[in-house]
């Protein structure tokens, strides 16, 4: 029995003493407290006893002279007791036992029991015991009112991550958040509004990577009416809506030159034209700018303004990768399995230790986007009250995914083609839903496309756009 599971409290009702000597002798010695009992009647007395030091597993022998095991269990859940209990049974007993199953108790053994089998059964009961416990503390600390940010962690490394947020967000200065597709930075510009001065006017996110320049453009600065076809009537921007407030500027590096120096007029003169106008307007707003993007080597290819990269940059946070962060994925999934269940009103409890060592095993290339999305799918798929692994995808192998079949590190750049590579095959080359697995917007996945020489053109797999 695992070191873990040592400090259970057993209570045993039995009116066999020897069986109550040899079971107190082989628990004891594990360090279980035992406590002993030779009617059900005694057992039952213990159990209504509230003062008492709380049972942790009740083992019950099904034939008794005063109480059967039957009528015990159904006085045990009477009491709205959620002890488990696990019956004991001759080998000629066991259609009462299965019945005792029916009635609520978590297993049975027969008699006679080696002590490998019966500290094996217990083993199993507790380490449920024990995770039932764990989630229903993280789900109850879930249940309480959220933070304004709502980030879940539990990593120093993130922690980091976090004050830091929190400790800039004072300041008004422009902040640029740096880190794979998933890794949460639009929560990160959330913290930072919701900890700012500007907390109480609007934060508007866009993504720059999902619109046409003439779009983009359109949404950011607003227009007005016949600035180009289709302008029936005059609309505000998002510059102009979020005054006072703060913008995410969301994929910043995919943003067109033309936008970029628009962009850069509008931190340095803190004033805008509408597309198609004829007077400027002031503005007073803070901008947060995301991207997965290398911004400086995109500066020294020509892609990226080298002055609005310096105005953006004026503080850098870095995201770190979830494989980096593995301490967060136990309280991530068990985040979205609350949100998710609740969603589709299932009621899930949690996950099987097979099942988190699956997911804090793999090293998520998708990060907490690919996390969630798999976790949705879990919820989808569980009937039970925990998650099992045979919910979970079949990875290709349990080795990090920054090594090759044959065990080479790899590059990153090798481990998001292949990624991307796989998604597509699973999805037919559906590349809308593909952009939704992965979390990035179509665009960005065309690009991404043609950047890893990705194309459809084996004929094997349908093209479907």
């Amino acid at each position: 029995m695992h070191e873990d599971h040592l400090t259970a409290r057993i209570l045993i009702c039995d009116d066999e003493a020897e069986i109550l000597r040899y079971l107190r002798k082989i628990l004891t010695a594990r360090g279980l407290a035992v406590e002993t009992f030779t009617s059900g009647a005694t057992l039952l007395k213990r159990l209504e006893n509230r003062d008492g030091q709380k049972a942790d597993l009740v083992l019950l022998d099904v034939q008794m002279p005063d109480l059967d095991g039957i009528e015990v269990l159904q006085r045990v859940k009477g009491l709205g007791l959620e002890v488990p209990v696990v019956i004991m049974t001759a080998y000629g007993s066991i259609n009462s036992a299965v019945e005792t199953i029916k009635l609520g108790a978590y297993d049975y053994v027969t008699k006679p029991f080696p002590k490998e089998k019966i500290l094996g059964v217990l083993e199993k009961v507790l380490e449920r015991e024990q995770l039932l416990k764990e989630n229903l503390a993280l789900k109850e600390e879930l249940a309480k009112p959220a933070a304004a940010d709502n980030i879940v962690y539990a990593s120093q490394r993130f922690r980091e991550v976090y004050e830091m947020a929190r400790h800039v967000a004072q300041s008004d200065a422009n902040v640029l958040v740096l880190g794979e597709s998933g890794t949460g930075k639009e929560l990160i510009a959330g913290l930072i509004h919701n900890s700012s001065l500007r907390k109480g006017r609007r934060l508007l996110s866009i993504n720059c990577a999902a619109l046409t320049d003439t779009l983009l453009e359109s949404q950011l600065f607003g227009h007005v009416r016949g600035a180009f076809t289709g302008a029936v009537t005059q609309q505000k921007g998002l510059l102009e809506e979020a005054n006072g407030g703060t913008i995410f500027l969301d994929e910043v590096g995919d943003m067109s030159p033309a936008i970029q120096a628009k962009l850069l007029r509008v931190i340095q003169e803190r004033d805008f034209m509408p597309v198609g106008g004829t007077v400027e307007k002031k503005i007073d707003i803070r901008l947060v700018a995301a991207t997965n993007k290398d911004l400086e080597a995109e500066v020294k290819l020509g892609k990226f303004r080298e002055d609005l990269f310096y105005r953006l940059n004026v503080i850098t946070i870095t995201l770190p990768p979830l494989r980096e962060r593995k301490e967060d994925v136990e309280p991530l999934a068990l985040h979205f399995l609350k949100k998710h269940s609740q969603r589709m009103k299932k009621e899930i409890a949690g996950f099987t230790p097979d099942a988190m060592r699956k997911l804090t095993a793999y090293n998520w290339p998708g990060n907490i986007r690919e996390l969630e999305n798999v976790i949705e799918r879990a919820t989808i798929l569980t009937r039970d009250r925990m998650v099992g692994a045979e919910a979970l995808p079949v990875w290709k192998s349990d080795q990090p995914e920054e090594e090759n079949s044959d065990g080479r590190l790899v590059t990153l750049e090798t481990v998001e083609r292949e990624h991307i590579r796989n998604v597509l095959r699973k999805t037919g080359f559906h590349k809308s839903r593909t952009a939704q697995i992965l979390g990035v917007a179509r665009r960005t996945l065309d690009r991404k496309i043609e950047e890893y020489g990705l194309e459809n053109n084996g004929g094997r797999l349908p093209e479907v756009r």
